[in-house]
């Protein structure tokens, strides 16, 4: 066969390929010799679907419809950790308050029963005063500043303070020495040296002042002072062991 008769012939079966393309298929009948054609059985779609991949929102659904008891499922419920954390400081804050209150009103208790305790001593009727204050009598001796100091046996320690509501080391023998219209300095460094040194503890008589930096008492006699120590202890009568270190003997009267 020639080169053109099997171009001829290629073109010819390229030809009838189109026809049936182009041309609607036609079926035949089991039992009948009439054609059956072919139609397009769905709508042609007019729009372009886009963003295929976007997460669909629709959440509506008629209250009629049976979802196989889905909807009446108990899902428990989460909280983010920002949500988590806002509970947290929220309660945190609610105690913070809460034991604030509690301080308040248990200082504010305190307060009261210190401002009680001082109002019975000063009218006398506190533990240790039966009756009214004390009083000085007599002249401005020593023996007479002790034997009055001693009178304040049980009073109550209060720093910075110089009154039988409540006296310091210091404010303690100061009160006690204006009853007798003698001036101290406030502090018990100062008071360590007014009046005249005493050489030594053998030489002390009652109503000088023992004191250094730390500490102010008034000597009663016998190697004892009287003195006021702390708030747990008061005012009381000593030795000589309350004082750490070196002190003075001071005699003013």
């Amino acid at each position: 066969m020639s080169v053109k008769r099997i171009h001829t012939v290629i073109a010819a079966v390229a030809a009838c390929a189109c026809m049936a393309a182009i041309g609607a298929p036609i079926a035949f009948a089991a039992n009948d010799d009439a054609a059956v054609t072919s139609s397009r059985s769905f709508p042609k779609a007019q729009t372009v679907t886009r963003d295929l991949f976007a997460e669909a929102s629709a959440v509506n659904a008629e209250t009629d419809e049976n979802w196989g008891e889905a909807e009446n499922l108990d899902v428990p419920q989460t909280k983010s950790q920002a949500e988590k954390d806002a509970e947290a400081a929220a309660a945190a804050a609610e105690e913070a308050e809460r034991q604030a209150q509690e301080q308040a009103a248990q200082a504010q208790s305190q307060a009261a029963s210190r401002s009680s305790d001082r109002s019975g001593l000063t009218e006398g009727t506190g533990s240790s005063a039966t009756g009214t204050l004390p009083s000085a009598t007599g002249s401005a001796t020593g023996q007479a500043i002790a034997a009055f100091a001693t009178q304040f046996q049980g009073y109550p320690y209060v720093y910075g303070g110089n009154t039988p509501s409540g006296w310091d080391c210091s404010g303690f023998v100061q009160y006690v020495f204006a009853q007798y219209g003698i001036s101290l300095p406030r502090s018990s460094g100062a008071q360590a040296a007014v009046g005249t040194a005493v050489g030594s503890l053998a030489e002390a008589q009652p109503g000088d002042i023992i004191a250094n930096g730390a500490h102010a008492a008034i000597y009663i006699g016998g190697g004892m002072v009287i003195n006021a120590l702390n708030p747990a202890q008061g005012t009381q009568i000593t030795g000589l062991g309350v004082f750490t270190g070196g002190y003075s003997i001071r005699r003013v009267v």
